[in-house]
C-alpha cells in the first residue's frame, strides 16, 4: 500500500525532527561503548564508522523521503492565464 503525498511528506518531518536525533545520541552511545570496550580506534577508522551510521540512517526510509520536496501531484495544477 502506497502511503500518500500528504503522509509521507507529514512521516518525513517527523523522522527528521524526532527520530533523527535519537539516532545520533544512539550512534555516539554506540561508539563511546566501544571505545570503551575495545579501545579507541585510528581517527580514520572511527571518521568511518560515523560516515557508515551517517548514510546508514536514511536506508530505511528512503521510499518515505522520494519525491516529498516536489510539488503534490495529487493536486490538479493551477489554470494558466493568458495576457
Amino acid at each position: 500500500m502506497a502511503l500518500a503525498y500528504r503522509t509521507r511528506r507529514r512521516l518525513a518531518l517527523l523522522i527528521l525532527l524526532v527520530g533523527l536525533p535519537a539516532y545520533v545520541v544512539v550512534a555516539v552511545t554506540a561508539v563511546n561503548w566501544a571505545d570503551r570496550t575495545f579501545g579507541r580506534l585510528p581517527i580514520w577508522a572511527e571518521l568511518l564508522v560515523y560516515c557508515v551510521l551517517g548514510v546508514l540512517w536514511a536506508l530505511p526510509f528512503k521510499t518515505v523521503f522520494r519525491g516529498v520536496g516536489h510539488a503534490d501531484p495529487e493536486t490538479p495544477p493551477p489554470d494558466r492565464q493568458q495576457d
